[in-house]
């Protein structure tokens, strides 16, 4: 039997790392837009349809970029209730 403690512990630690992600890919996309977009684009159709809409738009990929560390904290704030 699994012990419902170690689900949401596991469960916590997945949302952090979630978390931690977006808030690293926003800080990389706010402060260094044009080099970020130019790592991630891809011949591989799913990859590059990610980052096409900021090619070419760094102020598009800095607010984004405010988008996901806003997000990532208010994820990391509601895992500590």
């Amino acid at each position: 039997m699994i012990d419902p403690s170690t689900t949401r512990t596991g469960i916590r630690r997945t949302g952090e790392m979630a978390a931690v992600f977006m808030i690293g890919d926003g800080m990389l996309g706010l402060l260094q837009p044009t080099r970020h977009v130019a790592l991630w684009r891809s011949r591989v159709g799913a990859v590059d349809g990610m980052v096409r809409p900021f090619a070419g738009h760094p102020m598009r990929r800095r607010a984004y970029g405010l988008l996901q560390i806003t997000a990532g904290l208010a994820l990391a704030a509601r895992l500590t209730r």
